[in-house]
């Protein structure tokens, strides 16, 4: 069954974007995956087509009204999971990108201006998502981010299935670092330990960089990594 992503956007045309290349661009091609961009200004009323409006209490910008987003959410709506991409939602996870790639596929709303109405973000119990702590200005970018955290890990995308299971995130840690070919490269030799053919001692080597490189670097993880432990 094809993963279908619905884009309701007022730029449609800046879909597939990025993900018509690499990985999600031949997944694409090979149907694994669709996405279809809607352009929200088509379900607006009126010659002008107005698809937003100054905010109540005032303030600077404009605010996308919830009868033309809802208009052209009940065009889309068949039961697949509502993204609404916003830097105030909850932080975008590996595991946001597990569930929603099982699924059938997702609806994601891309807000312009100040953003969505409430109102209909909470009748249509929309999922509010953010990619990081910054501002954009739109939600294209970040429903591309989120499309492609969802297409790799679906059936047939990667080339490897250990390749998901081995990534940063995956196992609640950043992965280990890598190394290739030449052996030596500057006068920086690879580590021995992954010249020395010991598949087990590689291994915990890696997994103690993983959990160094976490400790470190991001002590939010690490702090979840030794609860989830503990709990254990």
């Amino acid at each position: 069954m094809t993963w279908r992503a619905t884009i309701l956007t007022l730029f449609p045309d800046m879909f597939p974007g990025p993900l018509g290349h690499s990985l999600a661009g031949r997944a694409l091609l090979e149907e694994i995956w669709q996405v279809d961009a809607r352009n929200i200004r088509d379900f607006a009323p009126g010659k002008h087509r107005h698809v937003d409006d100054t905010p109540f209490g005032g303030g600077a910008g404009m605010v996308m009204r919830p009868d033309v987003i809802e208009a052209a959410l009940q065009a889309v709506s068949d039961g697949r999971p509502l993204l609404y991409m916003t830097p105030r939602g909850r932080r975008l996870a590996q595991e946001d990108a597990v569930r929603l790639a099982a699924g059938a596929g997702v609806i994601i709303l891309c807000g312009r201006y100040e953003g969505v109405d409430q109102r209909v973000i909470e009748a249509r119990a929309a999922e509010e998502l953010s990619v990081g702590d910054y501002i954009l200005s739109g939600g294209e970018l970040a429903a591309m981010v989120a499309l492609d955290a969802c297409v790799r890990l679906l059936p047939g995308v990667m080339g490897a299935a250990e390749s998901a299971a081995e990534e940063s995130f995956a196992g609640g840690l950043l992965e280990y670092p890598h190394y290739t070919k030449p052996a030596e490269w500057n006068s920086r030799p690879v580590p021995p330990i992954l010249l020395s053919g010991n598949h087990g001692a590689i291994a915990t080597w890696r997994r103690q960089q993983s959990e160094t490189i976490t400790r470190e670097r991001r002590p939010d993880l690490w702090a979840e990594h030794l609860a989830r432990k503990t709990v254990i």
